[in-house]
């Protein structure tokens, strides 16, 4: 019996184990959280697991995953908050200098590392889908959605099921499937980008802005940050309610609020959220001489053109860090690297 039983765990390991990273980057888009949605993936194999002797193989393994993990994440989404940036509270702050307030009661919108949900593709265009729909604006547009309304678009319009599959998943009618996803597509279209806004600059372009950004930031050179961002720039930075707009609002807010001085910060390139990421990490500012610790994740979105930075989200939540991979700490010894990989950086 231990030797069948075993026999079986690893026939469903073997065959479930591939939708891993796409069924994360599902948790991930309806909820929100990568630290949620990591949760509910481990859920999910529990349960597939629990059911796995009783899947009569009507669909596809995949399809049967993915029809967990969403039944799971309305469950886990029921009575819960949405999860915002700072930007989908209200207007931009107008004092950079002022003072700030965390709130962390807020559960803010995390972003991923692009490792966790990145799956092999040979086709380009496939990779640029699976990119665009983690994008950090398009996950926070999600957020706006009710999470029935949210399973039905992500449903039909990134994994691509048909509208009788949605209706069979959330037993309801495909008319009623079809007119959620009406609504969705108009709501989402008046808060997602547009795609003209995320289309990317090319390698050299991209690269050398990159370079620059890790160069002016490390330095605390702000005219340089300052001629890196374009002029509708918007910078936000959860737990902290307020975002500023504008170039110079943002070389306010770097050079009073950062407490890091020039020389005493390194950056590290991380793909997040298909986009451009770095890990800011900082010399302790109470006097301890033990390197660099983590102190904030940028998320860049860069203009078309490589005109300029169009967006950073700073999170400062550290946890992250260790969830992308990242060093608990750099020391003076640390290659400094400006080999910009992982996937948003590529």
């Amino acid at each position: 019996m231990a030797t069948a039983n075993t026999a079986a765990e690893e026939d469903f390991l073997r065959q479930s184990d591939p939708y891993r990273r796409e069924l994360l980057a599902h948790c991930y888009r309806m909820l929100g959280s990568v630290h949620d949605a990591e949760d509910l993936v481990q859920e999910t194999y529990l349960r597939a697991w629990r059911g796995y002797g009783r899947f009569e193989g009507r669909s596809s393994l995949r399809t049967w995953l993915h029809t967990i993990a969403t039944r799971a994440c309305l469950t886990a989404l029921e009575g819960r908050r949405r999860r915002p940036l700072p930007t989908g509270l209200g207007g931009p702050g107008d004092d950079p200098a002022g003072q700030l307030a965390e709130q962390p009661e807020v559960p803010w919108l995390e972003p991923v590392p692009d490792a966790l949900v990145e799956t092999p593709e040979t086709d380009p265009a496939a990779v640029v889908g699976a990119r665009e729909s983690v994008r950090l604006a398009f996950v926070a547009a999600l957020q706006h959605l009710p999470p029935r309304q949210r399973a039905v678009l992500l449903l039909r319009d990134v994994l691509r099921w048909k509208a009788a599959e949605v209706a069979e998943l959330l037993d309801t009618s495909t008319a009623s499937v079809n007119s959620a996803l009406q609504r969705a597509r108009a709501q989402l279209a008046k808060a997602a980008p547009s795609e003209e806004s995320v289309a990317e600059p090319d390698d050299a372009e991209r690269r050398e802005l990159l370079d620059r950004y890790v160069e002016a930031f490390v330095t605390k050179d702000v005219r340089e940050i300052v001629r890196l961002f374009t002029e509708d720039v918007v910078w936000e930075m959860p737990p902290f309610p307020e975002w500023f707009r504008g170039p110079e609002q943002v070389a306010t807010l770097t050079t009073v609020q950062c407490p890091y001085a020039p020389g005493q910060a390194r950056l590290l390139p991380v793909g997040l959220n298909g986009q451009p990421g770095f890990a800011l990490y900082t010399r302790d500012a109470g006097g301890r001489d033990d390197g660099f610790r983590p102190f904030a994740l940028h998320v860049l979105t860069v203009a078309p053109g490589g005109r300029g930075i169009s967006h950073v989200g700073c999170f400062f939540d550290t946890s992250l860090f260790t969830t992308a991979g990242l060093p608990e700490v750099l020391t003076d010894d640390t290659p400094s690297d400006r080999a910009l990989t992982g996937g948003g950086n590529r």
